[in-house]
């Protein structure tokens, strides 16, 4: 075949033919060749260090209704609302039964009142709904003389009574009280800290009407409790541990607080008190968690306002908190 001339078909199909053969000669040496190995896989990690990781067992609290009943048990509730929908499964009664609960105590004793957080141990009462009563108030100075706090449910009740104040004056109006309606106004769902300033703003010598609600009285023959009965069905022993109950998120079992931070929240409950006429432990623990790492009162402020936003704390308290956590940090309270 000359340069230039053009192949005829049966040039092609023999020139198709040698490379078949070609191919397959090309496949039979590489067959015969050995095929490159993987290389080696890495040793094994050693185990880790330390005794292995177990899950936590199941947190089991015991319970009672504070005005009798059998003792039941509950798990599985990460925030108070949860809480009280297990204990109101047990005793086959309406979660809206439940005013608050009270820890080790079946009295109406709200230094023992459920907040935040509970110990390992802690044996619970539930207080449920009693006797309604309607009261006539009479503001004669700017201040009722009531403390208000929340079950975390959406019920605000009266955690102290200041002696000698205008509601003082009032016996049929007690600690433990539910605040129902104020003017036939229903306040179910508010928070406190909205309930106090609803009573602060009542005009002074207009007559108002508060409706109540009181915890069904509990018998005498039940006891105090310091320590729930003994159980070993999944239950963890550390009188150092609590369950801390979150508003937001999951429950969370942590060491209890240390001295410097128990004072802090002691302290901080008592400046809610004196502006806004509101305790709670648990407002309290967030207030001082926010500052613990704060190098300033304006960081603090911002840090607050991410958190609790719906307070509108202000700017007097918010120093004044500061301020109370520094001195205590710095040993000067």
């Amino acid at each position: 075949m000359q340069n230039g001339e053009a192949l005829s078909p049966q040039d092609k199909a023999a020139g198709a033919e040698a490379m078949e053969e070609q191919k397959a000669q090309n496949q039979s040496q590489n067959q015969g060749s050995v095929a490159p190995t993987a290389p080696p896989l890495p040793p094994p990690s050693p185990p880790p260090s330390g005794p292995p990781e177990y899950p936590r067992p199941k947190l089991i609290f015991h319970t009672q209704l504070a005005h009798g009943s059998p003792t039941g048990r509950i798990h599985g509730f990460t925030n108070v609302k949860e809480l009280y929908a297990k204990i109101a499964e047990v005793f086959n009664i309406s979660p809206s039964e439940i005013l608050f609960c009270t820890l080790n105590s079946h009295k109406v004793d709200m230094q023992k009142l459920l907040g935040g957080q509970i110990g390992l141990e802690d044996f619970i009462f539930a207080h449920v709904r009693g006797e309604t009563k309607e009261v006539e108030v009479t503001k004669t100075e700017d201040a009722l003389g009531l403390t208000i706090t929340d079950n975390g449910a959406g019920y605000a009740f009266i955690k102290r009574i200041k002696e000698g104040s205008t509601i003082d004056q009032l016996k049929t109006v007690c600690v433990g009280d539910h605040i129902e309606a104020i003017n036939d106004q229903s306040i179910v769902g508010c928070r406190h800290y909205e309930v106090a300033k609803m009573l602060k703003e009542q005009p002074r010598g207009i007559p108002f009407t508060l409706r109540l609600v009181g915890p069904k009285k509990a018998f005498d023959m039940i006891g105090m409790r310091t320590r729930a009965p003994k159980s070993t069905e999944g239950k963890m022993v550390n009188g150092r541990e609590t369950l801390r109950l979150r508003s937001k998120g999951a429950a969370t079992v942590q060491e209890v607080q240390n001295d410097i931070d128990e004072r802090a929240m002691k302290k901080v409950d008592d400046l809610l008190e004196s502006y806004m006429g509101i305790r709670d432990l648990e407002l309290a623990t967030t207030i001082v968690e926010a500052g613990k790492d704060k190098k300033n009162p304006d960081d603090f402020a911002e840090a607050l306002d991410s958190v609790l936003g719906d307070f509108a704390f202000p700017d007097v308290f918010l120093f004044d908190v500061w301020g109370a956590i520094g001195d205590i940090k710095n040993g000067q309270m």
